[in-house]
């Protein structure tokens, strides 16, 4: 375990994309944390409404990478976290999208439960709504495999074992992204998180640390059981890549989070006002799922420094063996 005059590096990045005033209410509160990173990075997806230049102007000092088009959530955090721990080095690095405000302790409650135990490679906040309720579209159950062991471990430092975890207020170990990977830019959007922190868990230990709280402001309290319109397409190919062409989960978890899935998708498309356009999206999505995600490195070639960065990280990564 480290030692104060050895504390690990942590590196915050958020991705934003044409949220111009929650984006500028994140930063502030990542930056007023009560112990807060290193560096701050802003990862803006080619926004329309001003974000960028409205950084620039109230925060010159954010390490600010402007895409030229947008590439989701999934190519951000990409971007972002390769970026993270090419140039800065990090130790940790704490990914969260726009509408998160962080509490002004939430990453030194963080910080305070993975220190407790060196095998803890990814910790999540608790996600509260406005009002302060539980957000349910971000609040992971815990890990049903998890043995006494790590169950013992996570009680003794008040945190609950999680399989997964989302990019709303997520701390990971950057060894662990350098064993195994980024997050897949070809999802785009929905599931990236899932697929990403389930496969750094896959032999890693996860936790959710309640007293580590962060505010999602999306615009209405739900799961992802509400009706997801034209977004379904993403929600099914990528599902089944995440079944199928990633090694995130083992072939017991895949029969679980499997049936799991068939139905919340029955659930979603009974309660949709259009019925239509989730059968669409679902027919699009399976057909569109039967190749494989692209490279990161194709998804992303052209988008500026960003693409760079994802290089120097699989060159970085590669040269670890």
């Amino acid at each position: 375990m480290a030692t104060r005059d050895e504390r690990p590096s942590v590196v915050a990045v958020i991705v934003s994309f044409n949220r111009r005033d929650l984006l500028l209410e994140s930063v502030a509160a990542v930056l007023g944390q009560s112990e807060p990173p290193v560096a701050l990075v802003v990862v803006d997806n080619a926004s329309e409404d001003g974000s960028a230049d409205a950084v620039r102007t109230r925060f010159p000092n954010i390490d600010l990478v402007p895409l030229t088009r947008n590439v989701g959530g999934a190519g951000g955090f990409a971007v972002g976290l390769a970026h993270a721990i090419t140039r800065y080095d990090a130790t940790w690095v704490w990914a969260m999208d726009d509408d998160t405000i962080p509490t002004p302790t939430a990453l030194a409650e963080l910080m305070a439960g993975v220190g407790r135990d060196e095998s803890v490679a990814l910790a999540g906040s608790r996600v509260v709504w406005t009002d302060g309720q539980n957000h349910p579209m971000n609040t992971p159950r815990a890990d049903p495999f998890a043995d006494r062991r790590k169950r013992a471990s996570a009680s003794d430092a008040g945190a609950i074992p999680v399989r997964s975890s989302s990019f709303v207020s997520m701390l990971v170990r950057a060894d662990a992204v350098l064993a195994e990977g980024l997050p897949v830019a070809d999802y785009f959007i929905w599931n990236d998180d899932f697929e990403f922190s389930c496969r750094i868990l896959r032999r890693r230990t996860g936790w959710l640390l309640p007293g580590s709280v962060v505010v999602h402001k999306t615009a209405r309290l739900g799961s992802t059981d509400l009706d997801p319109g034209p977004r379904f397409y993403f929600e099914v190919r990528n599902k089944i890549w995440l079944f199928t062409r990633s090694d995130c989960l083992g072939p017991g978890e895949k029969v679980v989070y499997g049936v799991s899935t068939l139905l919340r998708w029955g659930r979603t498309i009974a309660r949709s006002a259009d019925r239509r356009l989730l059968f669409d999206g679902l027919r699009r999505g399976v057909v569109a799922a039967r190749r494989r995600p692209r490279s990161n490195s194709e998804v992303l070639a052209g988008v500026g420094a960003g693409a760079d960065a994802v290089d120097a990280f699989e060159r970085r990564r590669s040269a670890r063996g």
